[in-house]
């Protein structure tokens, strides 16, 4: 039999992908050689400006930008990561916020526009609270991921050396977005009063739980070997089974769809997408 084919990887390590990384679930097709990084976000650029990774677990809003600016890259069916976004919207209990409409003229902090946590809470704030995008001052520490992208001109960046969490809490920002590593103090709360409620809310309306990252491969790959990239979205469904997530295209259509819709009307894609677009080059074979 031959050696499987060994893939370079880039995925975070998380409950349900951690048989894939140890190696409990494996294939005698093919090895992902995952690259040791702290965080996954750290793929993301140079997935998108190198094609560095065979595989890499990307941001939707990365994902759906990099497509609409026509780089190699095909999105699969697999969904790593997905939450309610509201509790990562926080300003000072003292401070000017009290309630997400409140945010309307105000500075809001976020590591950068095109984040996806943030392409969420926009499309949250313009729909539910009657707060567009360009109503708000965003400050922002990063450029995105896509080279080719240009913030609108209601985005300003931070100073050199700032910190999101200092200049909030000294009051530069009256709101900010924290991804992950959420701020633990007490002087601190969620812009949405009831983030479970709000949660609870975007699913009736929507049906489902905003997805943050999925999982995309090469191009190139995806046409000379589309066996080995069925064979990746099989690796990844056994190793997420029971965990919740939505997996297949069926499920994450909508979800989709909506982040489309939301990047448009924020102003990341130089033109919107279609649903067929936005899943362009998937091997027959992954539903």
């Amino acid at each position: 039999m031959p050696e499987p084919v060994a893939l370079r990887a880039a995925i975070g390590r998380y409950p349900h992908t951690e048989a894939i990384l140890s190696g409990a679930i494996a294939s005698p097709l093919l090895r992902l050689d995952c690259a040791d990084l702290p965080v996954p976000s750290r793929a993301f650029a140079p997935m998108v400006r190198e094609a560095r990774y065979d595989v890499s677990e990307m941001a939707i809003a990365t994902f759906l930008m990099a497509k609409a600016w026509g780089k190699p890259l095909v999105l699969l069916p697999v969904t790593l990561a997905a939450r309610f976004q509201e509790g990562a919207l926080l300003c000072r209990k003292d401070g000017p916020v009290q309630r997400p409409e409140d945010l309307v003229g105000k500075r809001v902090g976020v590591r950068a526009y095109s984040q996806t946590t943030a392409l969420w809470l926009r499309g949250v704030l313009a729909e539910r609270h009657g707060v567009a995008a360009d109503a708000v001052q965003w400050v922002t520490f990063e450029d995105a991921h896509v080279a080719e992208y240009r913030d609108p001109p209601f985005v300003e960046r931070a100073p050199k050396g700032s910190d999101l969490l200092a200049m909030l809490k000294d009051g530069a920002l009256d709101a900010a977005i924290f991804g992950n590593d959420m701020p633990n103090d007490p002087a601190l709360r969620t812009v949405f009063p009831d983030v479970a409620s709000a949660g609870a809310a975007f699913r009736a309306q929507h049906g489902f739980v905003p997805v943050n990252h999925l999982v995309c491969v090469r191009q190139e790959l995806a046409e000379s070997q589309p066996a080995l990239v069925v064979e990746v979205a099989r690796l990844f469904r056994a190793a997420t089974a029971g965990s919740g997530l939505p997996q297949g295209r069926a499920a994450l259509d909508p979800a989709i769809a909506l982040a489309i819709r939301y990047c448009t009307e924020q102003g990341l894609l130089p033109h919107t997408l279609t649903l067929d677009a936005a899943w362009a080059g998937l091997p027959a074979g992954i539903a």
